[in-house]
């Protein structure tokens, strides 16, 4: 099946790894991801605190693109773009004006009519199949990971319909209890880590992400799963410091939704963390799949 894909600037960048990862795991579920020509930022957080008009034009020009590819079906893995994507989206079916004043300016005309999914939503999709089953070569069983949604996956700054229960999401959970993974109940998988003020307010984000770090701990997980770049950076990449700050002694490691599944679907942990030329490369896989992945 080809879906059209959009990666947004985080997996060119600091997400590297989420990028690899989504590829080789869609690719084993015969999942062929087609990377939109000549994509652009979508504006994320930023463009809207500038330009109401930018925070809708960025990313309806990917919409454009993706609607002119001739599929039916855009995949966006960073909860970032997602979210502001689908925002766009239904401002322009619901501002006619706006989405004419935005064609003006486009050469691929944007309907705003493509199905919008998170690598999320597709993942959970293929693993109710039956096909899915046969295709695990290794479980995963015994580990008690907590499932980190983060903020951009459920809070929407507009009113935008999705299948997720925004106060008690579900999909991640869904998706490792099929691959023999009980995820941990606790209370901070939708808490904001604080990823877009770190630079301006350092102390405010610490705070906030050592309130998800202790609950997790605190619930006896033993990893953090995400599916959101900016809580993996922000989760790991600052680690040592919120949990000096807070006296937190241990420390989890912060794992793609995608590196455990693919270590059932029999990925290496080689194949699913190559080199060091990663910016924030992830946690060492080693603990969870051994030497037998």
């Amino acid at each position: 099946m080809d879906l059209a894909y959009y990666p947004g600037c985080s997996l060119y960048q600091s997400a590297k790894l989420y990028n690899h990862q989504t590829k080789l795991v869609f690719g084993i579920l015969d999942l062929k991801l087609i990377e939109l020509e000549d994509w652009s930022c979508c504006g994320a957080t930023s463009a809207g605190k500038i330009n109401d008009f930018m925070a809708v034009a960025l990313p309806a020009r990917n919409l454009g693109i993706a609607e002119n590819s001739g599929l039916s079906e855009l995949v966006i893995p960073c909860s970032a773009c997602y979210s502001r994507t689908m925002v766009a989206q239904k401002q322009l079916q619901d501002f006619p004006l706006l989405k004419n004043e935005i064609n003006i300016e486009l050469s691929k005309k944007v309907k705003g009519n493509i199905k919008i999914s998170s690598a999320l939503d597709v993942l959970r999709r293929e693993i109710g199949g039956s096909r899915f089953k046969s295709m695990i070569l290794e479980k995963l069983e015994g580990y008690k990971p907590a499932c980190y949604y983060g903020c951009m996956n459920t809070r929407f700054p507009y009113d935008v319909s999705i299948s997720e229960n925004v106060e008690n999401p579900q999909a991640m959970e869904t998706v490792l209890e099929a691959i023999g993974v009980q995820a941990v109940d606790w209370n901070y998988k939708t808490f904001c880590c604080g990823a877009s003020s770190v630079i301006y307010n350092t102390e405010c984000a610490l705070d906030l992400m050592a309130k998800i770090m202790g609950d997790a701990l605190a619930r006896g997980a033993d990893c953090l799963v995400v599916n959101c770049p900016m809580c993996q950076m922000n989760m790991e990449s600052q680690q040592d410091q919120y949990c000096k700050k807070h006296d937190i002694k241990e420390r989890l490691p912060v794992y793609f939704i995608t590196e455990l599944l693919g270590l059932a679907l029999g990925l290496s942990k080689e194949d699913l963390q190559p080199g060091d030329d990663l910016f924030i490369t992830g946690m060492d896989l080693t603990d969870l799949c051994g030497d037998s992945v």
